[in-house]
């Protein structure tokens, strides 16, 4: 997991009045086991936004409220926005998070020129924060369900690589990071892969998502000696920069359009 590789490996160091809320029905936690599902290729979209110092929470709930809303587009797999639970590098200082699912970089792409997420964008997103970064790519071979559940917590990890690396070694480093599923378990569900998007992505190009039960498994994860070093001298000279942050999915709470 990108993140656990970079725990792994960063151990180196109101609401709008365009919305109508209805309930949403997720489904609850059960092990991420391969026998849940066979395996598919979505689009993993992470946004992390920074909110301004001194923002009235008011208007952070309606940002909340108003991304969560866009989880009833006919694009959208899976959906959700909250606050960070915590930065764990030095180089992320973000506030809040957004992961979601897509069946393909088609959907992505009208997801994002859909009006009703432009609208959100405009409205809620870009008048309080003063920082904002997306990586998107290709969760190939997921296993388990597509919608992370609420309470499930994740550690997002971006890797920013150094200049002019052999394709080889890009794909190394894929492998050390894809390889730590073994040794998670099929309790935890792992995407790895390449941004697609670097123009939004400060130079960051490879991410990974890990998906825990909860906070405890997660923590349980990052303080095993083992898991600590796994494979770290096989990435570690080639990172430039690492961002890794921690994120509990919220309950259910979603709007229609």
């Amino acid at each position: 997991m990108l993140s656990l590789a970079l725990r792994t490996i960063s151990m180196l160091p109101s609401s709008s009045r365009h919305l109508r809320l209805r309930p949403n029905h997720r489904p609850s936690f059960r092990p991420f086991s391969v026998n849940m599902s066979t395996h598919t290729t979505p689009i993993e979209h992470v946004v992390l936004f920074k909110v301004k110092d001194g923002v009235d929470s008011s208007k952070v709930n309606d940002m909340l409220t108003g991304l969560n809303s866009l989880t009833s587009l006919e694009q959208v797999l899976h959906l959700t926005a909250a606050p960070v639970l915590r930065n764990c590098s030095s180089a992320s200082n973000f506030t809040h998070l957004l992961h979601s699912r897509y069946p393909s970089k088609e959907d992505l792409s009208s997801y994002s020129a859909h009006s009703a997420h432009v609208d959100v964008v405009k409205q809620f997103v870009l008048p309080i924060c003063d920082d904002i970064m997306a990586v998107d790519w290709v969760a190939d071979a997921l296993q388990g369900p597509v919608a992370a559940p609420p309470g499930s917590a994740l550690r997002i990890t971006f890797l920013k690589l150094k200049e002019n690396l052999a394709e080889e070694v890009k794909n190394e480093i894929l492998e050390v990071i894809a390889g730590l599923r073994e040794k998670l378990g099929p309790n935890v569900q792992l995407t790895v892969g390449e941004n697609f998007s670097p123009g939004r992505a400060k130079g960051y190009s490879i991410a990974s998502i890990a998906i825990f039960p909860g906070p405890k498994e997660l923590e349980a994860a990052s303080s095993d000696p083992e898991m600590v070093e796994l494979h770290k001298e096989k990435v570690r000279e080639h990172l430039e920069s690492v961002i890794v942050v921690d994120y509990v999915v919220p309950p259910a709470q979603t709007a229609s359009l």
